[in-house]
């Protein structure tokens, strides 16, 4: 989340190796939702570092920006159809400990690291948001460690709004081909 809130093109291949290491002690405790979604994670880190780097100077450098109201409309339904059905799946199928919670976690962790590869400001608010409540979920399953982790990742995220919000004021009024993303 640090190379993420500098800007750096680095977090893209630091998250993969750090998502497949999760992913590889996921299957072996047999947490396969969780390395199913290290998979996922996988998959945006290589489509968010083939954005970062393919937006050079001749094609428009990608900026940080908002979202528009269209796509969080898309975004949200897509959150809530996933929570939704993964969540009913869970519960009728496995002896998930918090089906709907969980997944509700997990579909906005999508949405906000799709938002992440896009540089779009409000993926850190949805970051302090899951995180929150993942520390909540962890504590409340007597993962203490995992708890403390995901504070620290809240800090990691507030200082990433704080700076792209920053850089967002400092960089003039741009508009990049994906402001509706």
């Amino acid at each position: 989340m640090w190379l993420a809130a500098r800007e750096s093109v680095w977090n893209f291949p630091v998250a993969i190796v750090a998502c497949v290491i999760a992913g590889i002690v996921y299957f072996q405790a047999k947490l396969y939702s969780d390395m199913g979604l290290q998979v996922v994670f996988v998959a945006l880190a290589f489509y968010g570092w083939w954005m970062w780097l393919r937006k050079g100077p001749a094609q428009g450098q990608l900026h940080v920006s908002t979202t528009s109201w269209r796509w969080w409309v898309v975004l949200a339904a897509l959150a809530v159809g996933f929570t939704l059905i993964a969540g009913y799946l869970f519960e009728t199928y496995t002896d998930a400990a918090a089906p709907y919670w969980d997944n509700g976690a997990t579909a906005v962790s999508l949405v906000a690291q799709f938002l992440l590869t896009r540089k779009k400001l409000e993926n850190w608010l949805l970051w302090i948001a899951v995180d929150i409540l993942y520390v909540v979920l962890y504590w409340h399953r007597g993962l203490a460690l995992f708890s403390v982790e995901y504070v620290i990742f809240i800090g990691l995220a507030v200082y990433g709004y704080w700076e792209w919000r920053r850089l967002r004021r400092a960089a003039p009024a741009l508009s990049t081909p994906l402001s509706a993303a």
